[in-house]
């Protein structure tokens, strides 16, 4: 019995960047299932769209996709866009079943992947001890994906016994920039910024900007292909699988 195939279903960018860590991000998890038929897909500006890989699984034999969303929050998209692309999809092929988990989301595990990044970026900024952190996400009209990124920030700073806090990079205050400088208001001088970005893109790369015009001493890099995020997504592909098992 063939395994139901697994689609990471990213947002897209015009930025080719993003497509290429999305890339490498599924084939880690490829390399850590080779039993599986994992793809990836965008929603929109990034190719192959959803349908196109849905169209291929099929041509391929396959009648049953679990459908992975690479999103780190439960907001606009993934409530909206995911469903309508599933929806599109099924109405084109009634025969394939197809299963939707919940998104990546903000798993406590993405901080080692944050602390590592961070790491990185302050190999060249010659600063002994950190005097805050800003947790740097995209942002959203809906209170609660902010909320649950907040949550991250206060997370991030217990478990450095650091002042912590987020910011966005749209759609909410404050913006990275903003939070840095409310740092060095206080007299802190020595201040990094996580991004908690799944993929580089215009809203990672402005943020950085904001955040270095600001003051801060480092910005680490998005996420992208690390092991423990494609753990996360194979964990969630798990779960959707089970579901389409008959009961």
């Amino acid at each position: 019995m063939t395994a139901p195939a697994l689609v990471a279903l990213a947002h897209g960018s015009r930025d080719p960047r993003s497509a290429q860590a999305v890339s490498a991000l599924v084939g880690q998890a490829r390399a850590m299932r080779p039993d599986l038929r994992v793809q990836s897909a965008f929603l929109e500006l990034s190719k192959p769209s959803f349908g196109e890989v849905v169209d291929r699984l099929v041509r391929d034999g396959y009648d049953e996709v679990v459908v992975v969303p690479l999103l780190l929050t439960e907001a606009y998209h993934a409530k909206v866009d995911v469903p309508q692309a599933i929806e599109q999809a099924s109405a084109r092929h009634p025969n394939i079943t197809f299963s939707a988990t919940r998104v990546l989301g903000l798993e406590p595990v993405f901080l080692e992947v944050l602390d590592a990044r961070l790491r990185s970026a302050l190999k060249t900024a010659r600063v002994r001890e950190l005097d805050a952190l800003v947790l740097a996400a995209a942002g959203s009209s809906d209170h609660r994906a902010n909320q649950a990124v907040t949550r991250l920030a206060r997370q991030w700073g217990l478990r450095h016994r650091l002042p912590t806090v987020a910011a966005y990079a749209s759609a909410a205050p404050p913006a990275t920039g903003e939070a840095v400088r409310s740092f060095r208001a206080e007299g802190r001088r020595n201040i990094a910024v996580g991004s908690l970005f799944l993929a580089p893109g215009t809203l990672p790369d402005r943020s950085a900007e904001l955040a270095l015009e600001a003051g801060a001493v480092a910005v680490s890099a998005p996420l992208g292909a690390d092991p423990e995020v494609a753990r996360v997504m194979l964990a969630r592909y798990a779960v959707g699988a089970v579901e389409l098992v008959p009961v």
